[in-house]
């Protein structure tokens, strides 16, 4: 029981970033110079490890790959809009 607690939790709390992540890069935490970069390189190194993980869902899950492709699609599309807004 307190396993599937555990997954539920980290499900609700994380994406690619950790909400503490998201403040720290996000600029809304204030932090030494040092422990930012320190996050932007544990960043990195979970971006590096995503491509295994696209590879493993569009092999064996094309539905959750799809997923994953639209919301990066719509991000992309945002981005555009808010680049033809200024």
């Amino acid at each position: 029981m307190a396993t599937m607690q555990t997954v539920h939790m980290a499900d609700d709390r994380r994406g690619l970033l950790t909400p503490r992540e998201r403040e720290i890069l996000s600029g809304e935490a204030d932090v030494n110079e040092d422990y930012y970069y320190a996050v932007v390189s544990r960043v990195r190194k979970k971006i590096q490890k995503l491509d295994e993980d696209v590879r493993i869902l569009r092999q064996n899950h094309p539905a959750l790959y799809s997923e994953l492709q639209a919301v990066i699609a719509e991000d992309e599309a945002n981005e555009a809009n808010e680049e033809d807004d200024e």
